[in-house]
């Protein structure tokens, strides 16, 4: 299979597949090219299927991974990822996520298989999109010249010491929502990165993807919410709004902030998510 790595190595781990990537390429007559700016993945990516390459690999974090499997979606081109960055929900959904030899063996020896993608304001997502909290926290998290979870949660501490919930109108296939909400998550994959649950259930292969509305959340309230993100058991809490669905609406009083798999753009007051199902081939452990 003509197969070509695309590495970011400025992504958190990436640095240390480099070398490990080059050695495997080499022996298996595979090509490698490095990411130099912001959405350079996207170009190589396009490039890429345009040479004809088979299977096309992300060295890389969440953003690397959504800018090449969007450039896929559609494809028959397969998708490789080697998971370098701090939350790798989707690889951690797959059971790619582990070392870099690991990864590596999953694409010699795994399988192929199809998965969903969604879409939030046309831009695709694999993992997670959102808006509220945690779309704000992603542009101060990208920001940060040195990441990591510890990062992540100390950021997060900041933030939600002066974070006000929204209003929203959750538009789905039984109804209408209002709900004041902490955070919109819409999910792809059951989780984030890093084990936090926030769609329990979720599957990547099963035409849906999963809205999930946090309520308010104070210093008191937050630990009990963010054991149950972790625990699984999210579902249980009855202020916590659940839906899945092929699309969903959500309404806003003034434009702000979206993200998709970490990665953040601007949007207006009406936001509309879908699901685009079997969209994306990839390789997954046998």
């Amino acid at each position: 299979m003509k197969t070509r790595f695309i590495i970011n190595p400025r992504s958190g781990r990436g640095r240390f597949a480099v070398e490990p990537v080059r050695q495997f390429a080499a022996r298996y007559a595979a090509e490698v090219v490095a990411t130099e700016r912001p959405h350079h993945g996207s170009e190589l990516a396009r490039q890429a299927l345009a040479d004809g390459i088979e299977l096309i690999v992300a060295v890389g974090g969440d953003g690397t991974m959504n800018e090449i499997a969007s450039e896929l979606c559609g494809t028959p081109t397969t998708f490789g990822l080697i998971p370098c960055g701090s939350g790798n929900g989707l690889a951690r959904q797959l059971g790619i996520h582990g070392s870099v030899a690991h990864s590596l063996a999953i694409l010699r020896e795994g399988k192929t298989a199809v998965i969903d993608s969604g879409l939030a304001d046309g831009h695709p997502f694999f993992t997670v999109a959102g808006l509220g909290f945690e779309a704000e926290l992603a542009a101060r998290f990208n920001l940060l010249k040195r990441r990591g979870f510890f990062r992540y949660l100390t950021s997060g501490a900041k933030l939600l010491h002066r974070f006000e919930s929204s209003d929203y109108g959750i538009v789905h296939q039984g109804g209408r929502d209002e709900v004041t909400a902490f955070t919109v998550a819409v999910a792809n994959a059951a989780q984030y990165g890093n084990n936090a649950l926030i769609a329990p259930g979720a599957r990547l292969d099963d035409g849906l993807i999963n809205l999930t509305a946090l309520p308010p959340i104070n210093w008191w309230r937050a630990p009990g919410l963010f054991r149950r993100m972790f625990n699984g058991t999210l579902s249980l809490d009855p202020r916590v709004r659940l839906h899945a669905g092929t699309r969903f609406v959500v309404e806003r009083a003034k434009p702000g902030l979206i993200h998709t798999d970490g990665e953040t753009h601007q949007a207006g007051t009406r936001v509309e998510f879908a699901v685009r199902p079997a969209s994306l081939r990839i390789r997954v452990p046998a």
